[in-house]
């Protein structure tokens, strides 16, 4: 899931967080979930609006997903944020 808000006018870069509950699993799970979505996030920054705040919350489902699942399913979810704010 990803919430995003934007600054109108902002210059700044964009920022991002995550977050990643006890509901995902233990702590070695969540850290490798963690990791995993911070480097897909890292990778697309690019195309995200300056002054923009993302915040990814990661499903439980997400301990069970493969690396090429998350990044479909992080790209879905980016393109239809910032094809609803244009």
């Amino acid at each position: 899931m990803l919430h995003w808000a934007t600054e109108p006018g902002a210059t700044t870069d964009a920022r991002v967080g995550f977050v990643v509950s006890k509901a995902v699993g233990n702590a070695v799970t969540r850290n490798r979930v963690k990791r995993r979505l911070r480097e897909i996030v890292r990778a697309r920054l690019a195309a995200v609006p300056l002054g923009s705040l993302l915040v990814v919350r990661a499903q439980p489902k997400a301990a069970l997903a493969t690396y090429g699942e998350l990044e479909r399913t992080v790209d879905c979810l980016m393109n239809r944020l910032i094809e609803g704010a244009a």
